[in-house]
């Protein structure tokens, strides 16, 4: 909106403040629809409804994997800009892996377990959904690593890896530099502490820590808004991505305590080997088709600490995006940017649809109150 907005903007302006602080909000929220086709401990595998607007679903199926401590609609933000309602206009086959709240109970599941357990089955699940059909994986942040880990772990009918915002070399990362120096200091004694005593990292300390990295965007965020009035999607994109953070999840404590030591203070992913509960795995074993994407604008996966993940797997295929660590997955611009590259990496390796790329989608006109 300009300093002196025209009848038309400010009238815009108005009505939109109106829905979005006094109405029921603007954004479309509402899931795509899915069944649950199997659960077990710590996971909810969808089958999503094809669209009947879509092309006929066919080709390999896609499972998406969510990290952990994030709400799995990460994939499915909002109608208009998701990842689920992209692949599904495509006329992807889509599944997603739920693993729900995580509570003091579940303190002692490491990432071993959903390396060896949890996400195995999930695949075998969907393996036997589809008709024994090979699927491919698309994972966001920590659920890119956890996917390659449990490929590097033993065979997987998985026909090849999309990662999005996916760090390996954790020395890259903003948050945690300023901290090394007092973790070496003390041996890492306090945060273990800490953890112990909590179970885990609380679901607060993990929402807090999130809104850290982006802090920049967080203080001005009033300011934008009050620029954007006028601007229906863009006031949709921030309730959405408040709603996202407001539904963080915590983190087990075994699970923090790996990612804290093995990842924060010792960096063991960036050589591409890793030890977690006397298994040693090495990821440069992959040889499934693997393809990351970094975010340029990523405070928390910035793409050096991505693109790391090359020192290791030379054949892995390396592209950018615009956004930061959720807007490369699901901001606006994803639309034209990372979700046709990753409906073009899916074709390639899928030989019953081939090399076809999907045309971005369209933002919908959104519904007013």
């Amino acid at each position: 909106m300009r300093v002196i907005p025209t009848p038309e903007e400010l009238a815009a302006g108005v009505a939109n403040a109106y829905d979005a602080f006094i109405g029921g909000g603007i954004a479309d929220t509402r899931p795509m629809r899915s069944s649950i086709i199997d659960e077990g401990p710590k996971r909810a595998v969808h089958r999503y409804w094809p669209r009947p607007d879509a092309v006929s679903p066919h080709g390999a199926p896609v499972l998406l994997v969510p990290p952990l401590a994030a709400p799995a609609f990460c994939f499915d933000l909002r109608r208009g800009c998701s990842l689920v309602e992209y692949l599904l206009e495509a006329g992807r086959k889509v599944y997603l892996v739920d693993y729900g709240q995580i509570a003091f109970s579940d303190r002692n599941l490491g990432i071993e377990d959903w390396v060896e357990d949890i996400l195995p089955s999930a695949i075998a699940a969907v393996h036997e959904d589809s008709g024994g059909e090979d699927l491919q994986l698309v994972g966001w942040c920590l659920g890119g690593i956890m996917s390659l880990l449990a490929m590097a772990e033993k065979p997987l009918p998985v026909r090849s890896l999309a990662m999005v915002a996916s760090p390996f070399d954790f020395t890259q990362v903003p948050m945690v530099a300023p901290l090394r120096p007092l973790v070496d200091f003390t041996g890492g004694r306090i945060v273990t502490s800490l953890y112990r005593v909590m179970g885990g990292a609380p679901k607060r300390l993990v929402k807090y820590a999130y809104q850290l990295a982006a802090f920049d965007k967080y203080v001005t965020k009033p300011l934008a808004i009050a620029r954007n009035l006028d601007d229906r999607d863009f006031l949709a994109q921030i309730e959405a991505v408040d709603r996202f953070t407001a539904n963080m999840a915590a983190y087990p404590g075994r699970t923090f305590g790996q990612l804290y030591h093995r990842f924060f203070r010792i960096n063991d992913l960036a050589d591409g080997t890793i030890d977690l509960d006397g298994d040693t795995i090495r990821l440069a074993g992959v040889d499934t088709p693997v393809m990351s994407i970094a975010g340029e604008g990523d405070g928390i996966a910035p793409v050096g600490a991505v693109h790391a993940v090359r020192e290791f797997l030379p054949g892995v295929r390396i592209d950018t995006a615009p956004g930061g660590h959720l807007g490369v997955l699901t901001g606006r611009a994803a639309r034209r940017t990372t979700w046709p590259m990753i409906e073009e990496w899916l074709g390639e390796h899928d030989p019953r649809r081939g090399r076809e790329a999907a045309p971005p989608l369209a933002p919908r006109p959104l519904q007013t109150a």
